[in-house]
């Protein structure tokens, strides 16, 4: 167990080496290609201004959004009438969504719980 504690500190060492030596060059390289979408100069107003727009185009999205869950929704019912034709692959599919889901589910829990499996710290 020791041996294996030295060499995660070690491969962490490690890593953050990397990111001191590496990291300023990756942010440079990352805001040169996405020099498009930078406001210049950055002002509160034009901040304010890009917040609403995001704002009131997701609310405008909502129509369509609600159109396709229901869609999905009515696709999903018909599945489920005609179950019997459904093959044994699509079913294995849908397991494995299934138990992706209920694993981010405990993953979140944990992290909610403050990184511990057992319980809230009290």
């Amino acid at each position: 167990m020791a041996s294996k504690l030295r060499m995660l500190r070690s491969k962490a060492a490690e890593a953050s080496k990397f990111f001191s030596k590496h990291g300023c060059t990756y942010y440079k390289q990352t805001l040169e290609q996405n020099k498009k979408y930078i406001q210049d100069p950055p002002t509160i107003e034009k901040c304010q201004q890009l917040s609403n727009q995001l704002l009131y185009t997701r609310l405008a999205s909502i129509p369509s959004r609600y159109d396709a869950f229901w869609k999905e929704l009515d696709h999903l019912k018909q599945l489920v009438k005609t179950r019997q034709d459904l093959k044994t692959e699509d079913m294995g599919i849908a397991a494995l969504f299934g138990l992706e889901c209920f694993a981010w589910y405990c993953a979140g829990e944990i992290v909610g719980r403050g990184f511990t499996i057992t319980g809230y710290y009290v």
